[in-house]
């Protein structure tokens, strides 16, 4: 397999060959160098000529992809403001629990149930000394009313509040 995939390729690069040999021929005569100055200076303005002609093409080519190009953006841009201005539609919300999401996922054949109450750890509150302290004070304007004076103040030092 791999000896007739480089006989192909060989058959290919050759191939290539023969047909650039053949476009240089067709394209480019061999050069003929004159023995005098006078058509030595004839056969440069020629060339020179036959350069101007095929820079002026490249020119006309290079000017044509580049407004390709820029049509192409334009036109690129265009869809691109079209897509923007059509309204999508609002979704709906759909309220599915997680057994129903993995059923419409997976299929009927598994049977999967999720409870995520299940394996939760289940946590007594207890109430702190400053939180009893918090509720027995109740309104803290009361309390004002009552320190304040000399009664008040007497109450603290007797009471050892």
């Amino acid at each position: 397999m791999l000896q007739v995939a480089a006989t192909e390729l060989e058959k290919e690069q050759v191939a290539k060959e023969q047909e650039k040999a053949a476009y240089i021929a067709e394209h480019c005569p061999p050069l003929q160098l004159p023995g005098s100055m006078q058509e030595l200076q004839e056969l440069c303005k020629k060339l020179h000529a036959k350069i101007e002609e095929v820079d002026e093409e490249r020119y006309d080519t290079e000017m044509k992809l580049q407004k390709t190009t820029k049509e192409l953006e334009d036109l690129g841009q265009k869809l691109f403001d079209l897509r923007g201005k059509f309204k999508r539609p609002p979704l709906k919300r759909v309220r599915m629990s997680a057994d129903a999401m993995l059923r419409a996922l997976l299929g009927s054949k598994h049977k999967v149930c999720m409870d995520l109450r299940a394996n939760l750890k289940q946590v007594k509150k207890e109430d702190t000394e400053k939180e009893k302290d918090l509720r027995d004070v109740g309104d803290w304007r009361k309390n004002i009313e009552e320190k304040s004076g000399m009664e008040g103040r007497k109450k603290m030092f007797e009471g050892g509040e």
